[in-house]
This record gives structure tokens, sequence and C-alpha cells, in this order.
């Protein structure tokens, strides 16, 4: 249980009175939910329902627009185990023809509620996905409310009331933004919350967990982190891991000048047998990462960024939403136009927070903007796919398989809006001569008041609104031409005009040298377009560079490199003899049982992106990522 659950025990009740989210509805019912997750490490979880009805047909939904996930991707296919009663008696019911998340049962005469119970048979291997996907281990469990239960239709999910319980394994603790009424045993009981607020209010637990105060004694809002972890020893990060968190916060609320929570809760699981994301809520987010993330130096450097980016959230995305976004229940379609400012706007501020955090050195924070422009900037989805078409396409593609990624286009919008946004903020210092930067358009769009949870939405025209007020520029003109555009390259201006340039050299960075620390993996993406795994499959190619033009295409295995048996030293010596030599690079390559030789005539070495300062330029970069 989070220290800050039980400083808050006695005063759930007048607070989650005090949410603002609309309110409950006087004639909408409340329902009871209990959970048992007492079977976790199996990864079979049960639920009962008690749903108020009246005689008739019963329509119920099972959640399947998720918030924050951007898609239909509630997993129904793991509901299982279903069953309803009235009084003990089985009642009829019936999946929709048209709708698979919708369920219809037949209430008879003199009933006035229904039981329904439901069991949840969770993600037992690694599959796409985020409240879908593995959530739970022997040592460990993330608990995602949308996936245990059922709500009825006609009401928004502000109006319905739900009156949760959860069963824990014996000796687990437990983390989360939800208030407590009662625990006792292993059984938790929470105050009764909005169907919105349940759904946004996910619950970590475990049998090992280290509750972090990231605030003073007293202070309000207060934050916490709570960690949960398949080993002990995991937990026991330096001290300075846990003061850049409480900079974290320190610095978001700098940046913000107002909260929109009432406590928060980073949620953050070490586990290398679960999914690794990070999810968004209002007073909590859902992160997951390896292991040792926390107490190894690599592992650190890679988890950096994260719990920043989904911190943001409860300012931006949470707070301030997109208008098609905020749906009024999870039945509804998700419009996703505005995720260049929902996901791009918070990866950039995300990272900011890293380096002004102390998270990340002002180093490694420019050698993770390289890679990201070095990635864009060979792009070669760029030439069919702009960049709104990578927002407007993710209810459908944002589980798309690897191979061939990069022609497809991923999901674009984090990180090239993380170098349109930095255009933006270095454009605001331009035109207001270093009076303005992105920190007042923080200030002003997702600022005061401070108050509890609530969503105002945005649109378009309240973005560029917004930016006139801070400094006067075309604006539309810029989004616009940012959104449609097809390139060539990546949008480079931010950097440039920050005072640094993308250049490459045969030298690994700090950020490439995290991400593969044993030097095994090929990225060789900058130099002939592959991808390729340390047993030489080939993960992906760029298209329109000389691997791919050679023949090689994602799936395909080099066996042999010159003559030799293919490993990632041999790869590593040829690229970098060929650079003094005409003959090319000779690959025998396999490909569905067929074997074909494949030459690359290549003599460029092996590329590497960094940033290296413009001195004509003044360094607005490293004025951005200071500590205020």
């Amino acid at each position: 249980m989070g220290s800050g659950c039980r400083r808050r025990i006695f005063f759930c009740l007048a607070i989650v009175l005090s949410i603002s989210i609309s309110g409950f509805a006087a004639d909408a019912p409340t329902i009871t939910l209990s959970v048992d997750a007492s079977d976790a490490p199996r990864k079979m979880f049960h639920a009962q329902l008690r749903i108020p009805a009246k005689p008739g047909t019963l329509t119920l939904y099972y959640p399947k627009w998720i918030p924050g996930e951007h898609g239909p991707t509630g997993p129904i296919t793991d509901l299982t185990g279903l069953k309803f009663t009235a009084s003990g008696k089985t009642l009829a019911w019936r999946r929709d023809l048209l709708d698979g998340f919708t369920f219809h049962v037949e209430v008879p005469a003199g009933e006035n509620e229904v039981v329904a119970s439901l069991d949840y048979a969770s993600a037992a291997s690694d599959e796409p996905g985020y409240s879908s996907s593995v959530s739970a281990t022997e040592k460990l469990y993330i608990l995602s409310w949308n996936t245990l239960l059922l709500y009825p239709a006609g009401y928004g999910s502000d109006q319905l009331t739900y009156s949760a319980s959860l069963r824990l394994p014996t000796g687990w603790k437990f983390g989360t933004s939800l208030h407590v009424v009662t625990q006792a045993n292993n059984e938790v009981k929470f105050a009764p919350v909005s169907l919105t607020m349940l759904v946004d209010g996910p619950v970590l637990t475990g049998e090992y967990m280290k509750v972090m105060p990231l605030t003073a004694a007293g202070e309000n809002p207060p934050a916490e982190l709570d960690v949960a972890a398949d080993s002990a020893a995991a937990l026991d990060a330096p001290a300075e891991v846990w003061e850049h968190y409480r900079n974290l916060v320190k610095q978001a609320g700098i940046l913000f000048g107002a909260h929109h929570y009432t406590g928060y809760h980073f949620l953050l699981t070490l586990s290398d047998h679960v999914a690794h994301f990070g999810l968004e809520h209002h007073e909590s987010n859902d992160s997951r990462v390896d292991e040792r993330s926390l107490i190894e130096e690599d592992g650190r450097k890679l988890a950096s960024g994260l719990l920043p980016h989904e911190y943001v959230h409860s300012w931006n995305g949470k707070y301030r939403r997109p208008a098609d976004l905020a749906t009024p229940d999870y039945e509804q379609p998700m419009q996703t136009d505005l995720l260049w400012v929902y996901e791009g706007l918070t990866s950039y501020l995300g990272d900011m927070l890293s380096a002004r955090s102390g998270e990340r050195t002002p180093s490694f924070a420019r050698d993770e903007l390289a890679l990201m422009a070095a990635d864009l900037d060979h792009r070669s989805g760029r030439t069919w796919r702009n960049l709104q078409d990578t927002a407007d396409g993710v209810p459908t593609m944002q589980t798309a398989p690897k191979a061939w990624e990069d022609y497809r286009r991923p999901v674009d919008y984090y990180d090239e809006d993380v170098l349109n946004w930095l255009w933006v903020d270095v454009i605001i210092r331009q035109q207001s001569n270093g009076a303005k930067s992105l920190d007042d358009f923080c200030k002003l769009f997702y600022g005061a008041p401070s108050g509890p949870p609530a969503v105002k939405t945005y649109t378009f025209d309240d973005i560029v609104n917004a930016l006139n007020q801070i400094a006067p520029y075309d604006w539309r003109g810029f989004w616009n031409e940012r959104l449609s555009n097809h390139g060539p390259g990546a949008p480079l201006g931010g950097i440039e005009a920050s005072g640094w340039k993308l250049v490459y050299d045969e030298n690994p960075s700090e950020a490439n040298r995290a991400q593969d620390p044993s030097g095994k993996t090929i990225h060789a993406h900058y130099s002939v377009g592959l991808m390729v795994a340390a047993d030489g499959i080939v993960r992906d190619t760029v298209e329109g560079m000389i691997g791919a033009k050679s023949g090689i295409g994602p799936g395909m295995k080099i066996i042999a490199v010159n003559g030799h048996s293919f490993s990632p030293d041999i790869w590593h010596d040829a690229i970098v003899a060929a650079k003094t030599s005409r003959s090319p690079i000779e690959l025998i390559v396999e490909n569905t049982e067929y074997f074909r030789v494949i030459k690359l005539d290549y003599h460029g070495g092996e590329k590497f992106p960094h940033l290296v300062r413009d001195d004509s330029k003044p360094d607005l970069l490293t004025e951005i990522y200071r500590a205020k």
C-alpha cells in the first residue's frame, strides 16, 4: 500500500466527491465490482459485478476504445467464463452480431439486479498491446480495471459509479492513485468513483515493492514513486535515482505552474517478463521496464525519458485533451488527428524534463536527439506517407509487425514531433528576442488553476491561437507544412537553429552504446540501410539504400560475410575494411531455404549520428535543457 493512500484514507470520500469530471448522474446506477487477483501468478483473474437492472434486455459493453491506447484495443479475446444470473438463476445472453464487445442479457420479470461473473485470461507470452499484454509474473501484477469489467449502455463513463474491491495474493503490497476505504488481510476496498476514474486508476501489486516519496512531508499535492519488481535486489537503486525523480516533480511544477491531480503515483514495474510500455492516467502512470533498469547504468539510460513522458501526460492528454479523443464512453471511436500534440509535444517536454531533472546528462540528451533525427532523416516511408497520416492511421496500424516498419512508417508523431516542437521552441525564442519560450506556452495552455482531475478539450485552432498569444507567427502555416510534407529528410530546422548540427562518424555515441552494450546488434541504418540481429536475421531495411537495392529484405538471414561465417564482429570488420578497398562486401544470404550471393558496393565505413556545436549560432539547446 502506497504511503499516499495511507495518508489520505480518512479523507478519500471528500476528495472523491470533489472530482470535477462531470460528477455522477442522479439516475445512473452504482455497480459493485469485486476482483480476485489471488491467482495472479497463473495469469488468471476473476471478477463479479452486481449491476442494477430492469426486466427486459440489458445491454452491456466490454471496454473497447481505451484512453491512452488510441485504438479499439480492449482485450475482448481474453474475456472468458462469462455468466449472468439473477436471484441465483442463470440468464440467457447473446453477443451482438455487429459489435463483439456488446452483450445482450435477458432479465426476467421481477428482477432488479444482474450478477455478472467473468474470468480474464491474461496474456501469457510476449504479445503486442498495452493493457492487453503480459501484466503478471510469479511476483507481481499490474491490474488494468478495463480488462475485468462490463458497463451498461445508456450512460457515459463519467455518470456510472463503481464500488470496487480487490483480493491480492497473500503478503503482496500495492500502489494506486485510488483512495482506500478499508484494508483487511488480503482484501482492499476502494472508495466509490466514476467508471472514468476507476479505469484511470490501475493498481500495481507485488511481493517486492518500494514506496519512495517525491515531495516533502505535508506538501500538497503529494507525489510518490511506487515500484514493484521481480526481485528485492532490483529495488536497491542508487540514491541519485530517487533524487532525479524528485527533481522531475519539481521541474514539472515549474514548467506548468499548476497541478491537475490530488496526488500522483508513478507506478513503475521492473520485470523482464511483462510487456514494456508506458500508459498515462490523471493521477498515475503505468510504466514497465527491464528488471535491472534502476540498478544498472545502461538500464537507467534506456529507461530515462519514460516516466517524464507519462508524467507530462497528466497535463497534456489527460487534463488538456484533443476534443476528438474525449469520448463519452469506451464504445465510441476516437479520432487521433491531434496526436502530434497529445504525444508529440509530450515527447518533447518529457525529454526536456529528463535533462532538467538530471535523469539525462545534457550530452546524453543530445545523443538521444541525434539518434531520433538520424532515424527520421533516413525514413523511406516518408516518400508516400506524411506525418499527419501516422496519427490518423494509428487506431488500425499501431500493432503492425516490425518487418518493413521503416517503409510502412511507424508512429512518427512521437519522435518527429520532438523535432518539430523543438523548432517551435526556437522560433518563439527568436521571435521574442529571448523573452519567451515554449515554457510560457505550457503555463498558458496547461497551467492555472490547479485542481483535481478534469478534462479541458482543445482543437487545432486552440493550439494555433495559444502559440500566437506567446509569439505572433504563421503557426497555422508552420504546422500545415510540417504535417503534410514528404521531406526530403527530417525537419532539422529546430536543431540547426538551436546552434547544433547533425553529423555522422565511425564512433558509437553514449546512446548507441546504451542501446546495445554488447555491440552485437547491427545498426547499419545510416550506412547500407540494414538493421540486423546478432544471429544475422534481417529485421528491416531502408528502401532506396544499397542494402534494399541489392535485394535484401526483412526475414532473410546473412550466413556469411566475405566468405567467413557471419558474426557481428565479422560484419563490423568487413565494413571497416571496405573503406580502403575497391572490392564490394560479399554476403551469402538465406531466404526461405534458398541461398544467394549479394554484393554490397559500399565503402563509406560505419556511421553513427552525433550533434556538434555550430558556433555561428547561439546555443539555445543547452538553455532549453537547463534546470529552472
